[in-house]
């Protein structure tokens, strides 16, 4: 191309060619690191030929500009051309090379390539930096090595690689609608289909990591950040149903009778009676456990790591066959504070029409006399904790800044915070104060969170290096133990209603769409009235916030759409609902029918957690399963989702 008329093209080409090339290597380097799981996958073949159209369209949609620029700018100026050039290539290349060499770790944490979740931790680069350099130091000094030398590389090579050779005007001037021509047909991936390819074409496998072998990383982020837009209309997503449609199918679930709902203004509004009025109602205090799942719980079958959960679970009512409703502490906390459905929008805890007025069990209970609080041993300014908890009941909000301002010693202060033995001598000694006054308070762990940090000689370490999984959870699982140790020797021990239970699991993947086994987490209700009892039917987070309340002593009305599950007649069968990035699962008993963005729903039935079978899709619990997911968003977008009281 050197010495034709179309030379001019040459930098654009390179750019083109050099952007395929890494994405090329990685994701061969991906797959070779991963090469014996996806090798499982029927015609996994098929990753490389979606990948390779995904990183055309990515590279086309990136070479407008400078076709552009190269079509407009005279020759006379070749060297503005050549300078601007470089810059923008490198830029960009820069930014693909870098967001593929941070996929293997990303992968490893989330079992997916960068998305929204890469967003959003970028918002917090102070806790995520020392979380990387204390937990996975090496690979970020190899990283920033590696950077570097692109860089060098990029520095010395790029205006030669991409210097304007000489061209007439009238020669760019005619070659340019075909250019441009070619580049729409590249972005836009086909000229026949009425939507442009996107994320969604690359799924060809029930894999989620297969799936997104066929895109590369800068695309998906970038996908991520164009489809914030639809996060607050999962309709765009998933299919249209009409409000009241939706209404009474997510009502249908509840098992309450029609009758019982009190209110138009907020749809789900209903009353819960108690078995039996207390005097004065029970304490509620929810301690929230990061990454606990199921699989590192002994009295689940997993990992003998929780000696004191265990053994709290044989003098309380242990839930066997409970799921999460997110991947993240922040759906988590959605759930076991307000009892929300989950959606493919951001949590609740995040979004601004939540931030005030929104049901939470705090603007609950503060009524009935209730003092409400929030204590943890981190910054409670992450993930926009302090400020959903400081607009929606909470009366305290302990955090850091309490532990550093009250001048007593504590056992250790790591990346997150404050260690879980720490927060538990802080919310004891909290919870003494009150005296009489009921009380209800979410506590929420933090050393069970990578990079693993945990005072020295609490715990007879499961394995070296001490800075593991495993001993971390064994350490949580003490932290838990000192928490009731200490209780059982205060008054309020006997008035207090306890709920221990999981925000999500540490690592959700699976060569699933939705790898279930990896929402599976322990919960354990510590109460006046139960000793010894265990809950195996099918449940979701969400109904743990509702089952608690029929424990307090105290009537009450809320519009949480969960079930009391010590209320729950056998012949109603169980359910959960799950969401995994932008993938909704509704699962009722062993089938789950799982929604997909722009894609058919699907629906499987479950033998055991890891077993799914494609079965034909149930058309009524496909539209059952459209009905919660949608009905997430009415509610929020309608401030539909509150108390009487707080509408006035």
């Amino acid at each position: 191309m050197k010495n034709s008329k179309l030379s001019f093209l040459r930098p654009i080409f390179l750019f083109v060619m050099l952007g395929i090339m890494i994405l090329t290597i990685s994701r061969l380097a991906i797959f070779a690191l991963y090469k014996d799981r996806l090798v499982e996958v029927d015609n996994y073949l098929e990753m490389f030929s979606l990948g390779f159209r995904i990183d055309l369209i990515l590279m086309c949609y990136l070479s407008f500009i400078p076709a552009l620029v190269v079509t407009v700018m005279p020759s006379t100026m070749r060297h503005i051309t050549t300078r601007f050039l470089a810059i923008y290539c490198s830029i960009f290349l820069f930014f693909i090379f870098f967001m593929e060499l941070v996929t293997p770790e990303f992968i490893d944490q989330y079992d997916t390539r960068p998305n929204k979740l890469f967003l959003e931790y970028l918002i917090y680069p102070k806790e995520v930096a020392t979380m990387l350099l204390k937990g996975r130091l090496i690979t970020i000094i190899i990283m920033m090595l590696v950077l570097a030398l692109v860089i060098w590389l990029l520095k010395k090579t790029a205006s030669y690689v991409f210097s304007v050779p000489k061209s007439t005007w009238l020669v760019r001037l005619i070659v340019f609608p075909v250019l441009g021509f070619f580049l729409f047909w590249g972005a836009r991936g086909s000229l026949t289909s009425k939507r442009p390819v996107n994320a969604s074409n690359s799924v060809f496998s029930n894999d989620q990591l297969a799936n997104v072998m066929g895109l590369n990383s800068l695309y998906t982020v970038a996908f991520s950040l164009y489809s914030l837009k639809n996060e607050t209309d999962p309709a765009k997503l998933y299919g249209k149903m009409s409000q009241e449609e939706a209404i009474t199918r997510v009502r249908a679930y509840m098992d309450i009778p029609e009758s019982e709902f009190t209110s138009n203004e907020i749809p789900l509004l209903h009353p819960q009676d108690a078995d039996s009025i207390q005097d004065r109602p029970y304490n509620l205090v929810i301690f929230l456990q990061e990454s606990l799942g199921a699989e590192y719980v002994g009295c689940l079958g997993g990992l003998p790591l929780t000696p004191n959960l265990d053994s709290l679970a044989a003098q309380g009512l242990l839930f066997t066959n409970l799921y999460s409703t997110g991947t993240r502490s922040v759906r988590g906390i959605e759930a076991v504070t307000t009892g929300f459905l989950p959606s493919p929008s951001e949590s609740v805890v995040k979004l601004p029409n939540a931030q005030q007025d929104f049901f939470t069990l705090a603007n609950l209970l503060k009524p009935k006399g209730y003092n409400t609080s929030f204590i943890y041993g981190g910054m409670a300014n992450f993930d926009n904790m302090a400020s959903f908890f400081s607009g929606n009941g909470f009366d305290d909000i302990i955090d850091e800044t309490s532990f550093t301002s009250d001048g007593n010693k504590y056992a250790m202060k790591g990346t997150w915070g404050y260690s879980d033995e720490d927060l538990v001598l802080k919310a004891n000694e909290y919870f003494k104060s009150l005296g009489d006054q009921p009380f209800f308070s979410l506590m929420f762990s933090s050393s069970n969170h990578e990079p693993f940090e945990f005072p020295e000689g609490r715990i007879e370490l499961y394995e070296e290096p001490k800075a593991s999984v495993h001993n971390a959870m064994k350490y949580a699982d003490f932290a838990i133990g000192k928490f009731f140790e200490l209780a059982k020797n205060e008054p309020y021990f006997e008035n207090t209603v306890f709920v221990i239970v999981a925000d999500h699991n540490t690592r959700t993947y699976g060569n699933h769409l939705v790898p279930v086994d990896k929402f599976h987490i322990p919960a354990v209700i510590i109460a006046p009235s139960l000793s010894g009892e265990r809950y195996d039917k099918l449940c979701s987070q969400i109904d743990i916030p509702v089952t608690a309340l029929s424990l307090l002593g105290a009537d009450f009305e809320h519009p949480m759409p969960g079930r009391d599950l010590l209320h729950l007649p056998d012949s109603v069968p169980g359910r959960a609902i799950m969401q995994f990035h932008d993938i909704n699962a509704f699962r009722v008993d062993n089938e789950m029918v799982i929604m997909q963005p722009n894609r058919p729903a699907v629906q499987f039935k479950l033998e055991g957690d890891k077993n799914q079978i494609p079965m034909e899709l149930d058309d009524e619990l496909a539209k059952d399963a459209l009905a919660h997911v949608l009905l997430a968003n009415y509610l929020y977008k309608n401030r539909e989702y509150t108390l009487p009281y707080l509408l006035k």
